[in-house]
């Protein structure tokens, strides 16, 4: 991950809505931006929680990155 930020904390027991995108594709790896939000039971908003990028990156067998295009 190359960035997290914690906006509110999630109590235990709370529903939430993950959302991800795709932000970069490149040769081997992909950024992926999620964002978190709270999503309360009888309330019509939801609240930005917890938003972060990802970067995932293809691997072999050997663990060795490999074309994804």
């Amino acid at each position: 991950s190359s960035r997290i930020d914690f906006n509110k904390p999630i109590p235990s027991g709370t529903l939430i809505e993950l959302i991800g995108r795709i932000s970069r594709v490149g040769n081997t790896s992909v950024d992926v931006e999620v964002t978190i939000y709270i999503e309360q039971m009888y309330l019509e908003h939801r609240e930005e929680a917890i938003g972060g990028t990802f970067t995932l990156v293809a691997i072999d067998n050997n663990k060795k990155p490999v074309s994804i295009l």
